[in-house]
């Protein structure tokens, strides 16, 4: 296309954030710049650009502008626009949620957990890591180093005899006072000290102490610190970039590309410890650099995220803009760097290659995905298979009823389209009326708007429930998709299922064909997505049940059975002996409220 020069020449030569939009006022491209008349000329002027923007110009009816006060300030606003909008031509990284952190309570003796949200007061958080298997491992070494508790609060009030962690070296029971509060005390400082990398002061100092005990001719307190020093030293081989103490806090962030797949590495540092990593896969990327994708990610990771004090890259980019909005945000000075030397460049380096693994990886995922969809298109006679939608139903013999939908497309299970639907209205554990209701409530939006629908629908199930899918499609007008039933073997073991087509045709393929293998994942997916939708409800629902309808359980009762173990939680997670010691519940009431809540 193109764009009228003289709207190109009134442009201001200000800061600001550009979109491309297309003939039915779709947006195409969100972009900042520094100077918008140059930048936006920039794509009408040059030839060289790369496929990806060639495509999409392609495509423009014209551009609108939004002028900023600073670059920072448009890095912001473009940002904020692509998360809202999500143009298809630009490098997309998903929303996840907040990261998890290792927490120590306030409490007289405090407790290790795994933590997300907001923390009180006297607690102490450490992290982020960058998953939960991160945190969990550091909770773990944290255990056998120092054993310090990690049960609940309530759980540590009633205990009245050691549990099995402190058999076995995990704990030291100060629930039934096996250690003293200052001994207990020592080992939590001394966690502290190893969670903010001052690894080196804590040998030093376990060494003095173990010293002292020699000397003293207490072997037995020389020969459990000697122990713990081993056991340290062992932790502090296995997080091997622990240096420079608390100085060390960084994000080092990589990217890198195979066979048309981008991927970004993104490699937690804190207190000089390295917590993990995790690898990022945007939508969009095709034809992306890996600086493109990096630059990308930074901006749009770090404006929902805890930003470190520095940050390090594989690539070479502009990075002022957004040194000065993250700075913005902090309200400290933060470093984005590329040019390393030493200990920092291994770091970027062993990110690197994590992020080329992770692209090589994706990469013959998708190779092996493209075979399965292609090998199932041809069995199936359907030339354009692109989007594979499932449905299965979840219930507890009748009990909060849960119909997950599953999505397919792309090489790979789409998670955005997941959906699960409540079904209520229908005799319980009737499977036939829940599968009717939910492809009702999925579909008929997509009726109502033209909506995206599904080249292939798999229902979990066999004749009864294709019968009941057939149904329900036809009342909707949408005979043309294609439905076939998964139905389980006389054994139901997995690969003795048997495909079931509308018309009641039957198609058992082999168990080694890549189509059949494509179904069984997306079939496992919805029956997974079911389940735990299922389970949730279910234990939300009896959650609701409280301790009114117990009966011999009045409003003082209750009072005092919430107070005496923190809630109702507590309550639940207490035995007929502990509800019993509690001052006017008789054994053969706890009994009964045992009984209730079980």
């Amino acid at each position: 296309m193109s764009i009228d020069k003289d709207f190109l020449a009134s442009l201001p030569t200000l800061p600001g954030v550009y979109r491309m939009i297309d003939a039915a006022g779709g947006v195409l491209y969100v972009g900042k710049a520094k100077d918008l008349k140059k930048r936006v000329s920039s794509y009408f002027q040059k030839n060289d650009q790369s496929p990806r923007i060639r495509l999409m110009l392609k495509s423009v009816a014209r551009v609108d502008t939004t002028v900023t006060r600073t670059e920072a300030e448009a890095l912001l606003l473009e940002n904020n626009l692509i998360k809202g909008l999500k143009p298809r031509f630009n490098i997309l990284f998903r929303d996840d949620k907040s990261y998890p952190y290792l927490l120590i309570t306030g409490h007289r003796y405090p407790r290790l957990a795994y933590f997300r949200g907001t923390p009180k007061k006297a607690d102490q958080v450490f992290g982020p890591y960058p998953n939960a298997y991160a945190v969990k491992e550091s909770i773990q070494l944290l255990q056998k180093v120092f054993q310090l508790r990690t049960c609940e609060d309530t759980v540590f009030a009633n205990r009245s005899r050691p549990c099995l962690l402190h058999q076995i070296k995990r704990c030291t029971a100060p629930c039934v006072e096996r250690i003293a509060p200052a001994d207990y005390a020592r080992d939590v400082a001394e966690a502290v000290l190893l969670l903010k990398g001052e690894a080196s002061a804590l040998t030093g100092q376990i060494t003095a102490q173990m010293n002292a005990a020699a000397e003293g001719l207490d072997f037995e307190t020389a020969a459990f610190l000697r122990d713990r020093l081993r056991m340290l030293a062992t932790v502090r081989e296995k997080q091997f970039v622990d240096a420079h103490g608390s100085d060390a806090d960084a994000d080092v962030v990589a990217a890198a590309e195979a066979g048309g797949v981008i991927a970004v590495n993104l490699t937690m540092v804190r207190g000089g410890r390295h917590l993990g990593d995790r690898s990022f896969f945007p939508q969009h990327g095709e034809g992306a650099t890996p600086a493109e994708a990096l630059e990308a990610f930074i901006a749009q990771h770090y404006l929902d995220h805890p930003v470190p004090t520095r940050i390090l890259v594989s690539e070479a980019f502009d990075t002022a803009a957004l040194e000065a909005l993250l700075a913005e945000q902090t309200q400290r000075k933060i470093a984005i760097q590329h040019r390393t030397t030493g200990e920092r460049r291994i770091w970027i380096g062993m990110a690197q290659a994590n992020a080329r693994l992770a692209a090589e990886r994706r990469n013959a995922d998708r190779t092996h995905q493209s075979q399965r969809l292609a090998a199932l298109a041809e069995t199936l006679d359907l030339p354009t298979l692109k989007r594979i939608e499932c449905f299965d139903i979840s219930h507890t013999l009748g009990e909060a009823t849960v119909a997950s939908n599953v999505v397919y497309e792309g090489d790979d299970m789409k998670k955005a389209d997941y959906r699960r639907y409540n079904i209520g209205g229908i005799t319980p554990g009737d499977d036939y009326a829940a599968m009717h209701a939910a492809l009702i409530k999925r579909f008929h939006r997509s009726v109502e708007d033209n909506g995206v629908l599904p080249d292939l629908l798999l229902i979990d199930g066999g004749k009864g429930q294709i019968a009941m899918a057939v149904e329900a499609m036809a009342e909707l007008g949408l005979s043309d998709v294609l439905l076939l039933g998964v139905a389980k073997g006389e054994s139901r073991k997995p690969g003795l299922e048997t495909l079931i087509f509308a018309d009641g045709r039957e198609l058992r393929l082999a168990k080694d064909h890549p189509g059949f293998h494509l179904i069984q994942q997306v079939r496992d997916e919805a029956h997974r997505f079911a389940i735990t939708g299922h389970r949730a409800k279910r234990g939300k629902a009896r959650l609701q049940s409280t301790l009114e309808d117990i009966p011999g359980v009045g409003p003082k009762r209750r009072k005092q059975l919430l107070e005496h173990f923190g809630g109702l939680q507590g309550v639940r997670a207490a035995g007929v002996d502990a509800l019993a010691s509690v001052n006017g519940i008789s054994r053969e009431l706890a009994e009964t409220i045992y009984g209730a809540l079980h």
